[in-house]
């Protein structure tokens, strides 16, 4: 495979890759409440290719590319009633931080479900 052939292969996946589901998550119902996780996503790619002769005047020639990326949650969308609100999970540990809330967020829903 040469060189342009490897580069469009990594982009047409990493096209089908990155959609709107990657940055918004499913919305999750809880109760009268909706949560919507929104996720950072960063990624590199790079690629090379190059010919030469060896030591004993050999041609060759090679071509690769690669790409790497993080995804991570940075977010949690609250909608509640007419209101909504945005809580950061970048400030302190993402799992801690949703752990954290979940306490609220169930009793909220509880309050609600009794209603």
């Amino acid at each position: 495979m040469d060189f342009t052939a490897n580069m469009n292969s990594l982009f047409d996946k990493l096209e089908n890759f990155f959609k709107t589901e990657t940055v918004f998550g499913q919305p999750l119902q809880v109760g009268k409440i909706t949560l919507i996780p929104v996720i950072s996503v960063a990624f590199g790619a790079g690629g090379g290719g190059g010919t030469g002769k060896d030591p004993k005047g050999t041609d060759g020639s090679g071509s690769g590319s690669g790409a790497g990326g993080k995804i991570s949650p940075s977010a949690v969308i609250v909608i509640k009633d007419d209101e909504v609100s945005v809580m950061p999970l970048t400030n302190r540990g993402s799992i801690d931080k949703i752990v954290e809330m979940l306490p609220e967020i169930m009793s909220k829903a509880s309050c609600h479900k009794n209603e």
